[in-house]
């Protein structure tokens, strides 16, 4: 135990000490944590720069242009006079869309002629376009409704009936975990943790070859004395102390003063943030063993958490993606943790929910340590040798 302890200790003394180790685990945390939250510090995306193209200049018109006014999402900046220039001005990116409505849209509708209302949206702009389609189909239906049940009520009906007719089917939305389509609550979680997953993998990756960099490996083997296990369980230790660290640092400082996070889900989110970590660090622990090439071990892990964010299905779904690239996937913990903390996290729903994707993460701790140990224990032989040849020409 005291063997496993110096070894923890020395491992803070390297962390704290040397710039490789402080900067990525300590120092770059705190910067991207917060300059996450504060580009979406507008959580919501609001007055939506939006065209008017009104060829009735009618009341019906009129109407549906004053509704328009009145959505949050939208804010009516021009008013334009033909589909080319609508084109040009979403090219230009002076809106991100624009409503038509042709001549004669009243007069089609009070004769009962069906009239089509165009909606042009600047759809490489993906999340905008869908908020604006969402607005203005509201309007459109709306409207359109309260246009119906005007006509009916004006020749006698009861309003009752008129509705029945109008509306027949009413739909209700409820929206859950995001109702308001926040994106600092919704993606600043998700950026952070994919975040922690390339800062344990990359600190990890120097965990073990960087010893030879700093000439400090021969200590290492004697603090150990010449066990992997040790070496590799104390590094392991010293690496998750910190990075809980970071975790005290998400939750009780940038949640809180950015005002998002979920304080009831903290505990099962710890749970999952941790086994987190574990997998991540022995990622790092193996590659850091099996390549002694500081250079090579780098590439390596950042060819290999790169992607995670891309392939986790945080913005797209895994289910839609190539079958080769849903596997790509799996071999990534963000993928296995995500899938999670959708659960415990934005659901808050008990952590039995997470089991099997906890027991994936737990599945990377049972393959990467003992393997990393196995590799390891490669090089402490050879210092094992030098020292019985030393001791023999001795």
């Amino acid at each position: 135990m005291n063997f496993l302890a110096s070894i923890i200790i020395r491992e803070w003394k390297r962390i704290l000490s040397l710039k490789v180790f402080y900067l990525v685990m300590l120092v770059v945390p705190i910067v991207l944590f917060s300059f996450y939250a504060f580009i979406y510090q507008k959580q919501e995306a609001k007055h939506l720069a939006f065209a008017v193209w009104d060829e009735d200049q009618s009341a019906v018109s009129r109407e549906l242009i004053f509704l328009l006014e009145q959505k949050e999402a939208l804010q009516i900046t021009r008013r334009v006079g033909s589909e080319a220039e609508v084109k040009k001005l979403i090219q230009e990116g002076k809106i991100l869309g624009a409503v038509h409505f042709p001549a004669n849209l009243q007069t089609n509708i009070y004769s009962r002629h069906p009239s089509t209302v165009t909606l042009y949206t600047n759809a490489a702009a993906l999340v905008p376009a869908k908020l604006v389609y969402k607005a203005v189909a509201e309007v459109i239906i709306t409207g359109s409704t309260g246009i119906t049940l005007q006509k009916l009520v004006k020749t006698g009906m009861k309003s009752d009936q008129a509705m029945a007719i109008a509306n027949p089917i009413s739909l209700n939305t409820y929206q859950l975990y995001n109702p308001t389509y926040n994106y600092q609550e919704y993606l600043v979680p998700g950026l952070i943790t994919v975040g922690m997953q390339m800062i344990l993998i990359i600190s990890c990756m120097l965990a073990l070859n960087y010893e030879w960099i700093t000439g400090t490996m021969h200590d290492l083997y004697d603090a150990s004395r010449g066990s992997a296990v040790i070496a590799i369980v104390g590094k392991t230790i010293a690496h998750l102390v910190i990075s809980w660290i970071n975790f005290i640092i998400i939750v009780g400082i940038i949640f809180p003063f950015f005002d998002i996070g979920i304080p009831a889900a903290t505990g099962n989110f710890f749970v999952m943030y941790t086994m987190l970590s574990l997998a991540c660090i022995g990622i790092g622990m193996f590659i850091s063993a099996l390549f002694k090439d500081v250079m090579l071990s780098g590439d390596v892990a950042l060819f290999y958490t790169s992607p995670a964010f891309v392939f986790s299905g945080f913005t797209f779904p895994r289910w839609a993606m190539p079958w080769y690239d849903q596997y790509y996937a799996l071999i990534m913990p963000y993928t296995s943790f995500l899938d999670g903390f959708f659960k415990v996290y934005y659901m808050n729903l008990p952590l039995k929910y997470a089991l099997g994707d906890l027991s994936k993460l737990l599945l990377f701790c049972v393959v990467m340590y003992p393997t990393a140990m196995l590799l390891f224990k490669r090089q402490f032989n050879s210092i094992k040798n030098e020292k019985e040849t030393a001791t023999i020409t001795d």
